[in-house]
């Protein structure tokens, strides 16, 4: 495993800036304090999401994409939204799998808010299409997938440092698949992955790329899992229709 820098990249000012926004969730306040944000957090954000992208190259090419595109907007979507505070009060990255940029699929998350980090890997909001596909190839009828996944959820060097999802799970079959299916359990899940949350402190040791690199590769077999029946065996195409997706936060509700 390789990376570039194990030097902190963001500051006790990036967090005070959030802790400020949180408190200030306005244009006015952030427009005079614009520059800060763009020293404090864009910026280390950018240069944090290259260094795991240099690490991607040897155990997840196929997520390395260019940073601007791995960052998400500070700016909220407010029109159809009651709550209109226009900011995010954190820094987020989503690395999405090639071929699936644009939809939801399997990927790699990490955030700063003024209180934790988050770090996460899988599925968090598949489309409908893709909700099925997972199920399906999961499905008992389909082989033996269901078997692969438990045991990847439950394996001990993943466990030590992530924690699997609680799924969001239903509590009958979901529509198709029979409520005998021995793989069941997994088949009521919404969303498949794992997750750690650290106090926001980390980001300011010089152990961040590592804390956040070490535990995407221990999901990597997990996330290749999750995407095969989104791109296919053998094909780096994906599946299902890109159609556009809102990259919501882990850890917040899923409505389906």
């Amino acid at each position: 495993m390789a990376t570039k820098s194990s030097s902190p990249v963001f500051t006790a000012e990036s967090i005070k800036f959030l802790r400020g926004l949180k408190r200030n969730n306005d244009r006015v306040w952030f427009d005079e304090r614009k520059p800060i944000y763009e020293r404090e957090l864009k910026a280390p954000m950018l240069a944090l999401i290259e260094a795991i992208n240099h690490a991607f190259a040897g155990f997840a090419p196929q997520h390395v994409r260019p940073p601007q595109k791995v960052m998400m907007r500070i700016y909220r979507d407010i029109r159809f939204s009651p709550n209109k505070q226009p900011y995010k009060t954190n820094v987020a990255a989503w690395w999405a799998r090639a071929g699936l940029e644009k939809t939801s699929g399997g990927g790699y998350y990490f955030e700063l808010n003024q209180n934790s980090i988050t770090i996460a890997a899988g599925v968090y909001m598949p489309e409908r299409e893709q909700l099925f596909a997972i199920r399906q190839y999961l499905s008992a009828d389909g082989g033996n997938h269901h078997a692969q996944l438990r045991a990847m959820l439950s394996d001990k060097k993943l466990t030590s440092v992530l924690t699997p999802f609680d799924g969001l799970k239903l509590t009958r079959a979901p529509k198709g698949f029979s409520p005998d299916d021995a793989a069941l359990d997994l088949l009521l899940h919404r969303q498949w992955g794992v997750s750690a949350t650290l106090p926001a402190e980390e980001a300011l040791k010089p152990t961040l790329l590592k804390q956040i690199v070490s535990r995407f590769e221990r999901a990597t077999p997990l996330v290749e899992l999750l995407n095969t029946p989104l791109i296919g065996e053998n094909s780096g195409e994906a599946r299902t229709p890109p159609t556009s997706v809102n990259k919501a936060l882990f850890g917040l509700p899923s409505a389906r």
